[in-house]
C-alpha cells in the first residue's frame, strides 16, 4: 500500500533498496509506514505442509514445517509474514520466497530456543536501547503471538484471520505493533519487532537456511550473494549487475 507524503510515494522498489537499514516499526504494504505500493497479489493461503512439486519442479526438501505442528498456526504466519512483505508486481513476498518455513526452522532451532541467551531473572523492562527482557523464550512467544493473533481476529471481526481481508489483516497487526493486545509475560509490540525481524531475515539470508527462495530477495536488491572472489571484478570503471550466488554453490554436489 502506499502513503502520500508531500504528492510523493514511496515505492516497494525504494523500500527494497532501504530495506537493509530499516529499524523502525513499518509494515510492508501498508500499515504504519506505508512503505509498499497497494500493487499486492492476495496469497492463496492453504496448508503449506510438504506438498509434491509440480512437474519439472525440483522438490525442495525445506518445506516443510519443524516448529509448528498445527497447519493452522503455520498458515496464520505465513498470513502475516505477507502483509508485512507483500508480493507485487516488482517481486515474491514473503510465501513465495519461503519465509514462513524460514521462521518455522529458525523457531526449531537454538535461536528459537534461546540457547546462546542469559535467561536468569530478574527480568525487569529494559531501556529502548536494551530491548525487551522476558522469561519466555522466542518460540514461546510466537507460540503466544500466534495464538493471540487467532483469538483477536475472531474478538474483532469474529473470522480467522486467514479469512480475513488484507486491511482487516493490516488492522490486526497495527493492533499488535501499539501494544494494544495483551500478552503474558511480553508485549504484543515485542512479539510483532520479533516477528518482523523474521521476516526481513528471511527475506534477505542465504537461501541455505530456508528462506529467500531462488534468491529472490537479493535479485530485487542487486545484491550479488556469496561471491567467491570479486578480483576480476574490482577494477572495472562501470557499474557491475552480477548474478547472485548462494552458499549452495560452493557445496560440494552429493553423489558425486
Amino acid at each position: 500500500m502506499s502513503e502520500q507524503k508531500g504528492n510523493k510515494q514511496m515505492t516497494r522498489r525504494e523500500f527494497i533498496r532501504k530495506g537493509s537499514y530499516v529499524a523502525g516499526g513499518a509494515i510492508g504494504g501498508g500499515v504504519l509506514g506505508g512503505l509498499i505500493t497497494q500493487q499486492v497479489m492476495k496469497p492463496n493461503i492453504v496448508n503449506q505442509g510438504a506438498a509434491p512439486p509440480e512437474k519439472g519442479e525440483a522438490q525442495r526438501f525445506t518445506q516443510a514445517m519443524m516448529y509448528f505442528s498445527n497447519p493452522e498456526d503455520f498458515n496464520v504466519l505465513s498470513a502475516a509474514s505477507e502483509r508485512i512483505f507483500p508480493a507485487d508486481d516488482l517481486g515474491p513476498g514473503a510465501i513465495d520466497l519461503d519465509v514462513p518455513y524460514y521462521i518455522d526452522h529458525q523457531l526449531a532451532g537454538a535461536w528459537g530456543h534461546n540457547a546462546r541467551d542469559y535467561m536468569m531473572g530478574p527480568f525487569f523492562p529494559g531501556l529502548e536501547t536494551q530491548g525487551f527482557q522476558s522469561h519466555l523464550k522466542r518460540n514461546e512467544i510466537f507460540s503466544q503471538g500466534i495464538g493471540k493473533i487467532k483469538s483477536y481476529s475472531q474478538q474483532k471481526y469474529n473470522k480467522r484471520f486467514t479469512e480475513l481481508s488484507e486491511k482487516e489483516q493490516d488492522e490486526v497487526l497495527i493492533s499488535f505493533e501499539k501494544g494494544d493486545v495483551p500478552m503474558e509475560g511480553v508485549t504484543s509490540n515485542d512479539f510483532f519487532t520479533l516477528l518482523r525481524m523474521a521476516v526481513l531475515e528471511g527475506v534477505y539470508a542465504d537461501p541455505l537456511y530456508g528462506g529467500n527462495r531462488d534468491m529472490g530477495g537479493w535479485k530485487m536488491k542487486g545484491f550479488p550473494g556469496n561471491q567467491m572472489s570479486y578480483l576480476d571484478k574490482i577494477e572495472a570503471t562501470d557499474f557491475l549487475v552480477i548474478e547472485p550466488v548462494s552458499l549452495h554453490a560452493h557445496m560440494p554436489s552429493h553423489g558425486k
